[in-house]
């Protein structure tokens, strides 16, 4: 594995957002002196928060899954999580609706979700769940070890039995069709299959290997943090500042001081320099490059991005007992919305979208009586020809009629405070293409082949984030942060996650 050549002594982590915190926390763990700077009054990056009129919004993911992750991170400075962080497991993980009117409920208990199988299409498909589960739980622990929590240098860091044993499972064969191995129900295909739009694609198009996605939250289950999903960057900043990590809220990156090869500090919009032996850039990495570098690799302008969303978050006064904690709703077609959202850059004619209503759990993110929900419907990142200032507006009262026809009767209307985010939003808010998702996961920008967290021609600049290795969601990104610490640490084997020990 390749690393930061030189002294290390002094890190500059540019970002507090999850990968920041977890490379700030391990290079602390390994005696680093660092300093963290955070162009917001808060930790979180696109975990943030948003506060109006008593609702306190999430601004980012609204899933987590496998928090072993974070109790890693927070070990690397002896710190215990439960005294940081109180989580919950949110049961069902999932609530599926469907146009039939149907619903069906996803457990990470394995046994109690082969009852629910069972309920919906019968006792043979109840026993192909099961196979499911066997499947990706292997493919999971392959992937895990060898492939996603390791630094890859190129294809020949790669494991070659571990290839073989991915390729023996099918893992690159197509994810759509390997569902359908196992599950006949078009329901329940879909819902062990539509993760593949985290991953910037259509399950027709995406590999099997990403039916591990399925495995973290279908099958390891769904969490929820006491004080919404900004709890975790909270309490990953709290230990890093308790250890040291000089943490400077306020102050954005404007550019990386260069002398020939290497990085020696961080220029910062007040034009004060910060002085480094080593540097890490979580910023979007496709934006990093041309902003904080200076530079333009030809690479970037044949990357490809996932779909973007549109975000609509309320505060309302309205409440629908027919939802869980998360809900995925989809509409009459399936393979319709991919061709639209990611061959076509059009909105989805028949939309199947997301709603989470985190105040159900938890009270204190609303005032008395009241009700949180947010509304993540997938669409087209900015390289497509909209004009979102013009569509924004006319789309979000579409969307609303639409939440009105499945079920949330009245929703509109019971709205108090708002907040909508388009994909040009998403630009403004430093995501290439207006991209949340990232970088769409083609074999070609997957593993080895996914942008390198080493800064090419640079000896001491490193990368976390979505847009490197391994990628995208919460998991992978606090993974990044590791990976991009080891870069300059080297490896340390008594820390390799949890996840798969």
């Amino acid at each position: 594995m390749r690393t930061v050549t030189g002294p290390t002594d002094h890190v500059v982590v540019v970002g507090a957002g999850l990968a920041g915190l977890s490379a700030a926390l391990r290079l602390a763990g390994a005696g680093r002196q660092v300093t963290l700077l955070e162009r917001e009054s808060i930790p979180g990056g696109r975990a943030g928060r948003v506060s109006l009129e008593g609702f306190e919004f999430d601004t980012g993911p609204t899933v987590l899954t496998m928090p072993e992750l974070i109790e890693d991170a927070l070990d690397c400075v002896g710190e215990r999580m439960c005294d940081w962080l109180e989580l919950r497991s949110v049961r069902p993980a999932y609530r599926g609706f469907f146009p039939d009117g149907s619903t069906v409920d996803v457990h990470a208990d394995v046994e109690e979700m082969a009852r629910e199988v069972e309920r919906v299409a019968g006792t043979a498909e109840a026993a192909g769940y099961r196979r499911f589960v066997e499947f990706v739980s292997r493919l999971y622990q392959l992937e895990m070890r060898h492939f996603i929590d390791r630094n890859l240098d190129s294809p020949l860091s790669l494991s070659v039995p571990a290839l073989a044993r991915v390729v023996a499972l099918g893992g690159l064969r197509r994810l759509a069709p390997k569902v359908g191995q196992y599950l006949e129900d078009p329901r329940l295909r879909r819902l062990f299959s539509f993760q593949a739009m985290y991953a910037g694609l259509s399950p027709y198009d995406a590999l099997g290997l990403y039916a591990v996605i399925a495995y973290m939250d279908s099958v390891a289950g769904v969490f929820v943090p006491v004080g919404g999903m900004h709890a975790v960057p909270t309490a990953l900043a709290g230990a890093a500042a308790k250890h040291g990590v000089d943490i400077q809220y306020g102050r954005e990156a404007k550019g990386v001081v260069v002398q020939g090869n290497r990085a020696t500090g961080v220029i910062t919009a007040d034009g004060e320099p910060v002085e480094a032996d080593a540097v890490v850039l979580t910023v979007d990495l496709p934006v990093a490059w041309p902003t904080l570098l200076g530079r333009r690799p030809a690479r970037l302008r044949w990357l490809r991005y996932s779909p973007s969303c549109v975000l609509i978050q309320v505060g309302s006064g309205a409440t629908y007992s027919q939802i869980a904690h998360h809900n995925i709703h989809f509409g009459q077609s399936w393979r319709c919305i991919f061709s639209d959202l990611i061959d076509s850059g059009r909105l989805m004619r028949d939309p199947s979208f997301f709603v989470s209503n985190p105040s159900l759990g938890d009270s204190s993110l609303a005032p008395p009586g009241r009700q949180l929900y947010t509304v993540l419907v997938p669409a087209p990142h900015t390289g497509w020809d909209i004009d979102w200032a013009v569509i924004g507006p006319r789309y979000r009262d579409e969307l609303m009629s639409t939440m009105d026809s499945r079920g949330y009767v009245g929703f509109g209307d019971a709205v108090e405070v708002e907040r909508v985010v388009t994909p040009r939003d998403w630009e403004d808010m430093g995501l290439a293409a207006g991209a949340p998702f990232s970088l769409a996961h083609t074999l070609s920008q997957t593993g080895p082949f996914r942008p390198s967290n080493l800064a090419r021609g640079l000896d001491n600049v490193v990368f976390a984030g979505s847009a490197t290795q391994p990628g995208v969601g919460v998991p992978m990104v606090l993974i990044s942060g590791r990976l991009a610490a080891e870069r300059i640490t080297g490896p340390d084997r008594s820390y390799r996650s949890r996840a798969w020990r």
